[in-house]
C-alpha cells in the first residue's frame, strides 16, 4: 500500500473522532450557555439591592452580579448583554433584584430607564452620627428617633457584620456611616439605608488593611476611633500618617494624646484649641484628662484617615498643631509646641 494512502487513513481514523468531540464540545457549551441564561441563579428567590456606580464598566457590573449571587457566571451575563447590545445600555443607581430572576430579567431591570424613585444622599468625611441624622430629617430619608434607634437601640448590627464585633456594646455606630454618595429608593426603610451604609463600609475596609491591622496588635475599633481624630484634626493624608505616628509615640509611652478634636466632641464646639475651661469637661472622651482613646470614635472618618491610623509614619515630633488655614506645624518639645502655639493660634 502507497504511503500517502496509508496516511490519508490514519489522519481521517484520527480526524472523525476529533470532530466529534468538537461538536460534542460547542453543543455542551450552547447547553450551559442556554442553562444559565434561561435558568436563575437560586430557587430561592432572595430580594436583593444591587447598587450601579456611575463609571462601572459591564465587566465590573457582571462581576458584582455573580459575588452578590444574583447570576451563575459573570462572563455568560456580560456575553449575553453584549449579544443584545446592551452592554452600554446598563444604567447607574439602586435596583432591586432577586435571585429568583434569570440573565434574561435582570438584564430587563438592570437598562431599563423608568424606575422608581430615588433618593441621593451624601455623607461628608468627618461628620458626626448627630449631622448625619439632622441630614437625613431635612432630606427625608429618616427621622431622628428612626436614626436612633437603628445606630443606638439596634445592638444586632453586631451580629450581622464581623466588623462591629470589636465595638463595645454601649457604643452606637459613630465612625461605622462610611463617608460616601448613596442611592436608596425613595421608600427604603432606615433600616435598609444603615445597611446599604455599612456595607459600603465593609467593602471598603480591605481584609488587608484589616490584616495588616491585626498584625500591629490593633483592634478594628482602635482603628477606627484614632481615625475619627485624626479626620477632625488634619486635612491631607501625608500630615494624617505623621500624626498618627505621633498619636501611638504617645499612647506607647503613656501621655495623654490630647486632642482638641475629642473635646470638642463633648462640648460641640467647633474650636482649633479647646479653652482652658473645656479643658476641664470631665467625660472619658476628653484626652486631655484620660488617657488613652476614647470609648468610641468622635466622627465618621474617610479612607484617607482610616489608612493613616493603619499605615502611620514615624517622626521625631511628639507635638503638633493645625493652623486655622489648615497648615500643621510640628514640634519636637513641649517649650517649641508652646512657641508655636503664642506665634500661629493668637
Amino acid at each position: 500500500m502507497k504511503p500517502d494512502i496509508v496516511y490519508e487513513k490514519r489522519r481521517r481514523k484520527f480526524l472523525i473522532p476529533f470532530l466529534l468531540a468538537l461538536v460534542l464540545f460547542f453543543v455542551l457549551i450552547f447547553l450551559y450557555y442556554f442553562y444559565v441564561v434561561s435558568v436563575p441563579a437560586s430557587s430561592i428567590g432572595e430580594e436583593k439591592q444591587f447598587i450601579i456606580e456611575s463609571g462601572q464598566s459591564s465587566t465590573q457590573i457582571s462581576e458584582n452580579l455573580e459575588k452578590e449571587g444574583v447570576v451563575k457566571d459573570a462572563r455568560i451575563f456580560e456575553f449575553y448583554a453584549w449579544t443584545k447590545g446592551l452592554d452600554d445600555k446598563l444604567q447607574t443607581g439602586t435596583f432591586e433584584l432577586n435571585s429568583s430572576q434569570n440573565i434574561k430579567e435582570v438584564l430587563s431591570v438592570l437598562t431599563a430607564i423608568k424606575r422608581r424613585n430615588e433618593n441621593q444622599f451624601t455623607i461628608i468625611e468627618g461628620w458626626s452620627n448627630k449631622e448625619i441624622s439632622e441630614m437625613f430629617e431635612k432630606n427625608g430619608i429618616m427621622q431622628k428617633e428612626e436614626f436612633e434607634a437603628g445606630t443606638i437601640k439596634k445592638n444586632s448590627w453586631r451580629e450581622e457584620y464581623d466588623f462591629l464585633s470589636e465595638k463595645p456594646r454601649d457604643v452606637d455606630l459613630e465612625g461605622y456611616l462610611f463617608p460616601d454618595t448613596y442611592r436608596v429608593f425613595h421608600d427604603a426603610s432606615p433600616e435598609t439605608v444603615l445597611r446599604r451604609i455599612l456595607d459600603n463600609f465593609n467593602v471598603k475596609i480591605t481584609s488587608e488593611m484589616r490584616a495588616d491591622a491585626k498584625k500591629q496588635g490593633k483592634t478594628l475599633h482602635e482603628i477606627i476611633t484614632l481615625a475619627s481624630i485624626l479626620e477632625r484634626e488634619v486635612i491631607l493624608e501625608k500630615d494624617r500618617k505623621i500624626v498618627a505616628g505621633i498619636f501611638y509615640k504617645r499612647l506607647n509611652i503613656g501621655m495623654a494624646l490630647q486632642a482638641d478634636s475629642t473635646v470638642n466632641y463633648v462640648t460641640g464646639k467647633k474650636r482649633a484649641a479647646a479653652s482652658f475651661e473645656d479643658l476641664e469637661v470631665d467625660s472619658p472622651y476628653n484626652t486631655y484628662k484620660y488617657r488613652g482613646l476614647p470609648p468610641g470614635p468622635i466622627s465618621n472618618p474617610g479612607l484617607s484617615s482610616i489608612i493613616g491610623a493603619i499605615y502611620p509614619e514615624d517622626s521625631e515630633y511628639l507635638f503638633f498643631l493645625t493652623t486655622p488655614e489648615g497648615e500643621v506645624i510640628y514640634s519636637k518639645t513641649f517649650e517649641e509646641h508652646v512657641d508655636n502655639k503664642n506665634k500661629y493660634l493668637r
